[in-house]
């Protein structure tokens, strides 16, 4: 897999996305914050959210009383305050992910949401039109609905997808029904669904066969997490998911459905300090004995 000039593949350092969503709560300005504060944690990549409301909800939701921070109203018109202007990606967030020299990607919730997203481009010096996102993500809930899988796997721009809630049979067929569209750039992220993920629901194990067997080709595989603590995140690097996908927040304790199975940005720091720490012990394939440990060896081997 290749997002703009970076490849990923089951060698390569782990690409770390920092997964905003909507930990923002609609709040354009702690957008922002939530952006500078993954950059400062040495995030790969921010990640959004954008959904077609009229696909992402189903119709027994949309009239269905919620508590909000802004009073009571409608689960539809809750989700609606979430939704940025096409305006805020184009300006503001892109701005931004050029700035701090981040990538920006965006999870598209339904095939209206993955249009609007694929169709957002930037007039470049070079005459060109180029999409505003360096990646776009199917999410689990949309991982076996077709028309989003077509319209993403179509557009020729680089994505990953979610696994959570799906047997192992339905992420295999959707392997092929992308493979039927065309689509070779691209990552699959093993995933629970579960917010937060209780350790005994995380099966690393599984993950861990999808990588070691070949089932899944020369495709990457990556790890989603939505638990609590930093532990089996990194274990699932460790095991060798190069992709690692966690949400950020500036406080788990803010209202909000992501907020308790995020991390805070300085856990998000710790995060990227030990994963980089792990791939450094990783090292070699092949057993070394180094220098100072042959002078070890003069010293103690009889």
């Amino acid at each position: 897999m290749k997002i703009g000039d970076r490849e990923i593949w089951p060698g390569s350092p782990a690409y770390i996305v920092a997964e905003i969503g909507i930990n923002h709560n609609g709040d354009l300005v702690l957008a922002c914050e939530l952006i500078a504060a993954a950059v400062e944690a040495g995030a790969n990549a921010v990640k959004f959210q954008m959904r077609s409301i009229t696909e992402s909800i189903p119709d027994h939701m949309i009239d269905r009383r919620k508590d909000t921070p802004w009073g009571e109203m409608s689960y539809l018109e809750y989700k609606q305050r979430l939704e940025f202007s096409h305006e805020a990606y184009i300006h503001v967030f892109r701005s931004m992910a050029d700035r701090y020299d981040v990538d920006l990607g965006v999870s598209v919730w339904g095939r209206e949401a993955a249009q609007q997203a694929a169709n957002m481009h930037n007039f470049q010096e070079t005459g060109t039109y180029d999409s505003i996102f360096d990646f776009l993500k199917i999410p689990s809930a949309f991982m076996r609905e077709d028309r989003t899988l077509h319209m993403v796997a179509t557009r020729g721009i680089p994505f990953f997808w979610s696994t959570g809630m799906h047997t192992e049979e339905e992420v295999l067929q959707t392997r092929q029904d992308l493979h039927r569209y065309g689509a070779d750039n691209y990552g699959i992220l093993y995933c629970n669904s579960m917010y937060p993920t209780p350790n005994n629901r995380l099966n690393l194990n599984a993950m861990k066969n999808w990588i070691t067997s070949s089932k899944f080709g020369p495709f990457p595989i990556g790890y989603s997490g939505h638990e609590t603590g930093l532990a089996t995140t990194l274990a699932a690097r460790a095991m060798g998911a190069v992709i690692i996908e966690r949400h950020i927040t500036m406080d788990r304790a803010m209202w909000g459905s992501d907020q308790a199975a995020s991390v805070e940005p300085q856990g998000f720091a710790r995060l990227v300090r030990d994963i980089r720490s792990i791939e450094e012990a990783l090292g070699s394939w092949k057993k070394v004995v180094y220098p100072e440990e042959l002078e070890k060896r003069k010293e103690l081997l009889p």
